[in-house]
């Protein structure tokens, strides 16, 4: 009987270390959406880049940049806390500067953005500036991808407010966006932050895309979505995936941060998020 006990013991040490390996995957996760509108005529992809913080992806970013350029994207969607206020910006700016060359870029601002010194923000901003990479604060660009007519608009992150261009409160900025609102052509609202989502609803936009969450960090597979989240707290309502309510869609990418957080993600791969807007079938 002992000898038993120890070989159940045994066997479920050994599940227990695969289980904890498991999670600790650091691997970059490609993760796909698929939302059909009939606001939509001619399909558009877009990747969602949140949460870069500078972090490392290879000899000149490559692991990242090879997956963006596999996904062959229309164009690209930054979310902030692309830079990060105490690593380096080096990593960030090799990406920034080789996806702005292929693909028309769009920004907001993060926390971390909001984190910098006055000067380190001023001299990010001026690098978005000088790569041709669209910041959105408080306004609205409208694009023309494949024969397909979009907006798409965003917000400061309310920590950048000190430092932006534009001194209105996030909440202004939201209400000022909406009077440029076209019903016949699908809305985008690029914000850092999905917990504003209930103020997002009221708004006239189609889709919402943010980050700012870390997947709630730690996650268990099938029972928790998220650990914790910054603003908020415990068990996150929107630690990450595809939200509805009513005609709204909120996709909140899980991030790309690793080694500049101080507790590891645990199943919660880093993750590029790959959308593709479709035709709606009738």
């Amino acid at each position: 009987m002992k000898i038993k006990n120890k070989k159940i013991r045994l066997v479920l040490l050994v599940i227990l270390l695969l289980f904890m390996v498991s999670g600790l995957d650091q691997r970059l996760f490609i993760r796909n959406y698929q939302l059909a509108s009939d606001k939509i005529q001619n399909p558009v992809r877009i990747i969602l880049i949140t949460d870069l913080h500078s972090c490392y992806y290879g000899k000149n970013q490559q692991r990242l940049l090879q997956a963006i350029d596999a996904q062959n994207p229309d164009m690209i969607a930054l979310a902030g806390d692309i830079f990060d206020d105490q690593l380096p910006d080096e990593n960030t700016q090799i990406v920034l500067e080789a996806v702005s060359e292929k693909y028309p870029c769009y920004y907001v601002t993060g926390n971390h953005e909001g984190w910098c010194t006055k000067e380190k923000f001023q001299k990010n901003m001026q690098f978005l500036k000088d790569h041709d990479i669209i910041i959105l604060a408080g306004k609205s660009e409208q694009l023309e991808i494949a024969d397909q007519k979009l907006f798409i608009s965003g917000i400061d992150d309310p920590d950048c407010l000190a430092y932006s261009e534009n001194k209105n409160s996030t909440e202004k900025q939201m209400q000022e966006l909406n009077p440029d609102i076209q019903n016949h052509t699908y809305q985008i609202l690029l914000s850092h932050r999905p917990e504003l989502f209930p103020e997002y609803q009221n708004l006239n936009f189609d889709l919402i895309l943010c980050g700012h969450a870390h997947g709630g960090q730690w996650r268990i597979p099938y029972l928790l979505n998220g650990l914790y989240a910054p603003n908020q707290g415990l068990f996150p309502e929107y630690a990450g995936g595809l939200y509805q309510s009513d005609q709204v869609t909120m996709i909140v990418s899980r991030g790309l941060a690793r080694e500049s957080t101080k507790i590891p993600r645990f199943y919660n791969r880093p993750e590029l998020v790959v959308i593709d807007l479709e035709a709606e079938s009738k």
